[in-house]
């Protein structure tokens, strides 16, 4: 990520509570007017991390900066940004309106000033007719508006979101989510968005940075880090993936030959740090494998081609997924747009796309000891 245009850094920060060491020495970079997402598995460190940005705890060691000015040890009312709670936090004898302008209020700003931004925040989030309503007259993502329309009239520097979509529904939490990432794109505000839910992180976000264990394990983009991860933590948390064990058979510039328990299969443009003889894992995602009844054509996209067996079948509308036994290798695929003719049974041919393939040293741990 360029460095010309830094909004918020964060150098070697590190957070402690007793003996448990929350966050480890992280350091990364957000650009000004970028989504950024820190997500991991609960106890990961991130809504710690989050809330040392915001000002609620103090770094044991490191420092953050916004542009040049250090904000450590700055209370959250003298930084420049601004907090939605995952519980929205409205007040409950307020208004929606009254609860937006609080903040304004809390500055001593006018009554004119008050009134004209609350009146142009409920509008840009479409909650001009519920000016009025107290928060217990609101739908679980009406009140999320809300929360969202307090911080943005504040109009801070940086936008902080931790996990503010987990209280909805399915249905409703996709349609909040597309509208926040419009919001955020068009008023171009830095923000934060705290997550543990892969598929949030990887629609809304230009950078995510993936935690485990108090450290930050992969910083990327989300096609960076859905297609390329770092190691098998992240491979097997981001998103669903097959993660077949091998060893390198061959190497040249631009191909890798790894033999595995499912065949030998050949991967372009492989992991530079693996050499023959190197014990691998090869990340495959379940919607890059093609599947068929019969043999695939002799074609270079169908170059891994294996047989095997349909175990279970799950028809889900638009998709159908495959657990398909291949010399004892469980492997899963997943088909779009299957048609009416049904999901397939017996015996099937999978091919594996070598420019979709990605290679990662072997640790020699079970998926489960990876997830822990």
């Amino acid at each position: 990520m360029s460095t010309n245009n830094v909004h918020l850094k964060l150098v070697n920060i590190t957070k402690r509570f007793g003996e448990v060491v929350a966050v480890d020495n992280v350091s990364f970079n957000i650009n000004a007017g970028t989504f950024t997402t820190l997500l991991g598995p609960s106890g990961c460190g991130k809504t710690t991390t989050l809330r040392m940005i915001a000002g609620f705890f103090d770094p044991n060691e490191g420092e953050i900066y916004l542009r040049d000015r250090r904000l450590n040890g700055l209370p959250p009312f003298a930084r420049p940004t601004s907090m939605v709670f995952q519980d929205y936090a409205l007040f409950p004898h307020m208004t929606v309106a009254q609860n937006v302008g609080y903040g304004l209020r809390m500055q001593r700003q006018s009554k004119e000033v008050i009134q004209k931004r609350v009146k142009e925040t409920l509008g840009m989030l479409g909650l001009e007719d519920l000016a009025d309503r107290r928060p217990d007259k609101l739908s679980g993502g009406q009140q999320q508006r809300v929360s969202l329309a307090r911080s943005l009239i504040l109009e801070p520097e940086v936008l902080l979101l931790d996990e503010p979509l987990s209280n909805l529904d399915a249905k409703l939490r996709d349609r909040i989510k597309t509208e926040l990432r419009a919001i955020q794109q068009e008023l171009g505000i830095t923000t934060i968005y705290v997550t543990h839910d892969q598929e949030e992180a990887l629609a809304l976000s230009d950078q995510i940075a993936v935690m485990n264990k108090g450290r930050i394990v992969q910083l990327g983009t989300p096609t960076e880090v859905y297609y390329y991860p770092s190691n098998e933590f992240v491979a097997d948390f981001v998103g669903t993936v097959n993660l077949i064990p091998g060893k390198v058979a061959e190497k040249k510039k631009d191909v890798c030959i790894v033999d595995t328990d499912v065949g030998r299969v050949t991967i372009n443009a492989p992991n530079t740090a693996l050499s023959k003889g190197s014990d691998v894992r090869i990340t495959v995602r379940p919607e890059t494998i093609s599947i068929s009844s019969s043999p695939f054509p002799d074609d270079e996209t169908y170059v891994n081609e294996v047989q095997g067996t349909i175990k279970v079948a799950s028809f889900e509308g638009k998709i159908v997924c495959y657990w398909v036994d291949v010399n004892g290798t469980e492997i899963m695929v997943e088909h779009y747009n299957p048609g009416p003719g049904g999901a397939l049974s017996g015996q099937v041919y999978l091919a594996f796309d070598p420019t979709r393939l990605h290679t990662l040293p072997s640790t020699g741990k079970s998926s489960e000891q990876i997830a822990g």
